[in-house]
């Protein structure tokens, strides 16, 4: 969600209305160049993001949550699903969650981070583990961020929301 302004209009709307606008005078320039063209006819395609956990409800909350904030989500309840989901778009964000069925997800941000095309990508830990003993090995194996279930969802979109602008502007 954008934030508001004090008349009410969100700042997407703001941006979608400005976007409208600059489109509708490039269109009645007979020349344009073609940085304004390729600004108004290529959208930039929305940031794909990977959760993995094995609770179907998690899963589906984050998923509802991060569509509403304009990103692509992918869902994998394991590490056999990942691997499916890799295959077809690469993510700039993964949210992980460490009781995974075969693998756990200490042992998938290892197998991550050594890969050599997804070892730059964030990688959030999200868990009902507590543990400071967890929260120390997971930033060992290259996690971003380690936040708790149940989560708090200004802190959790803030998170992802700042990682991925780092991601991306690398």
């Amino acid at each position: 969600m954008g934030s508001f302004d004090s008349k009410g209009l969100s700042t997407k709307k703001l941006a979608e209305e400005i976007e409208r606008i600059k489109k509708n005078k490039l269109l009645k320039n007979k020349v344009v160049s073609l940085a304004d063209y390729r600004s108004v006819h290529h959208k930039k395609s929305a940031a794909h993001l990977l959760v993995v956990d094995d609770d179907e409800t998690t899963r589906n909350v984050l998923k509802r949550l991060f569509e509403k904030e304009g990103f692509d989500v992918m869902l994998a309840s394991d590490a056999t699903e990942l691997v499916k989901v890799l295959e077809d778009h690469p993510p700039e964000l993964i949210l992980l969650d460490i009781n995974l069925p075969w693998v756990d997800g200490f042992e998938l941000c290892k197998l991550l981070k050594n890969h050599e095309d997804l070892k730059d990508v964030p990688i959030v830990f999200i868990s009902g583990r507590k543990s400071e003993i967890d929260k120390k090995h997971a930033f060992k194996l290259g996690a971003h961020d380690y936040l708790t279930k149940p989560f708090n969802i200004k802190e959790i979109t803030q998170t992802v929301r700042t990682l991925i602008n780092l991601h991306l502007a690398k």
